[in-house]
């Protein structure tokens, strides 16, 4: 086959693609504020959940962040987003990795301390969106009523992102747009490379 007829095969494919992309944007003209949820044993969740947090930002939409676990360290994310004081509400509630703490019922206090901001901004509609980073930890360990976070979710008026492995299956039965990050390779597992500022924090 020549460079002419394979151009020929591709134009033809691709105006029926356009053709289907078309009707599809046509006929699914909805919107509504979304329950995201990225989970998944692949490096990658908060990452994906801070790229929205920054296109949000790009439109001038105002974000309420809620870290449930990380705390320990100083992240590039929460450096980078200080400069945006006016339109982004950024709090940092745990202490770091449930390994590190070791305390069952200092957990659960901190993971309720957290969720009362949460719940703060998740009614209040002057948010566009609300990242709770790591909230599927503490709900896998029980920290939180499980109903009663549900409940909340289902009643917010902004886009929500949920982060963190091992959701339950009662959140994503909710959920609007669920994402399962998939570890293939990673660099700590397997060339004992630690984590290193500006990629896992």
């Amino acid at each position: 086959m020549d460079e002419d007829e394979k151009n020929r095969i591709h134009k033809h494919k691709m105006e029926k693609r356009k053709e289907f992309q078309d009707e599809l944007v046509k006929n699914n003209n909805k919107t509504k504020e979304l329950l995201i949820v990225y989970t998944g044993t692949g490096k990658g969740k908060s990452t994906a959940a801070f790229g929205t947090v920054l296109r949000s930002l790009g439109h001038g939409y105002k974000v309420g962040i809620v870290q449930f676990i990380k705390g320990a360290w100083q992240t590039g994310e929460q450096s980078a987003l200080s400069k945006f004081d006016n339109l982004v509400t950024y709090e940092v509630t745990g202490e770091g990795f449930t390994w590190n703490t070791q305390d069952r019922e200092r957990d659960i206090a901190k993971a309720c301390n957290a969720w009362e901001i949460a719940e703060k901004m998740l009614a209040d509609d002057s948010y566009k969106l609300v990242l709770l980073d790591e909230l599927n930890i503490v709900l896998r360990y029980d920290y939180l009523p499980l109903n009663k976070v549900l409940s909340v979710l289902e009643k917010r008026k902004m886009h929500t992102i949920v982060t963190g492995r091992n959701a339950k299956p009662e959140l994503l039965e909710i959920a609007d747009l669920v994402t399962e990050m998939k570890m293939v390779k990673h660099p700590f597992r397997e060339q004992g490379i630690k984590a290193q500022q500006g990629i896992e924090f």
